[in-house]
């Protein structure tokens, strides 16, 4: 008797964890693809998506992005992204910190020193969505934030507050 009910129990489990096996993912879908939305519960915010224009310097290059703000904004320190991958690989998301100068925010690359930008974690949720969030326990300062594919100008800007 014990057995079965364990038995029951088990195939309970399994039915109801079947899903979340098979990656049906339920919640707020982006409605673009290749632009990555800060997730505030089942609200999406797109984040402001613009071209860097590059200086190349000696061992550096300076990227600057026009205005001091960007338009998409988030409270949270560990912000959490939804991208619909299209012709972007969700892992060439690198996330720099940016700073604002002259009314524009800039970050400087070094190619031979190793710039660093944050590290992120990349959860695919179906097909070809996924959950990028900075690594816990790394959360972000107040200011301008840009995620940027690897070898692109394309910015993906944001500001934490």
């Amino acid at each position: 008797m014990i057995r079965s009910v364990v038995l029951f129990v088990a195939a309970l489990a399994a039915v109801a964890l079947a899903p979340a096996q098979r990656g049906d993912y339920t919640g707020p879908r982006p409605p673009k693809p290749d632009v990555p939305y800060l997730m505030h519960a089942d609200n999406l915010i797109e984040t402001e998506v613009v071209e860097a224009r590059e200086d190349k310097r000696r061992s550096e290059s300076l990227y600057t992005i026009p205005g001091a703000t960007s338009p998409a904004r988030t409270p949270l320190a560990e912000p959490i992204f939804l991208f619909q991958s299209g012709e972007i690989a969700p892992d060439t998301l690198e996330l720099y910190r940016l700073e604002v100068k002259g009314g524009n925010r800039q970050a400087m690359v070094a190619r031979k020193r190793n710039s660093r930008p944050f590290r992120l974690s990349v959860t695919r949720l179906a097909d070809r969505l996924y959950r990028i969030e900075v690594n816990r326990g790394m959360g972000l300062e107040n200011g301008e934030y840009s995620l940027s594919p690897n070898g692109s100008n394309r910015s993906f800007c944001f500001a934490v507050y």
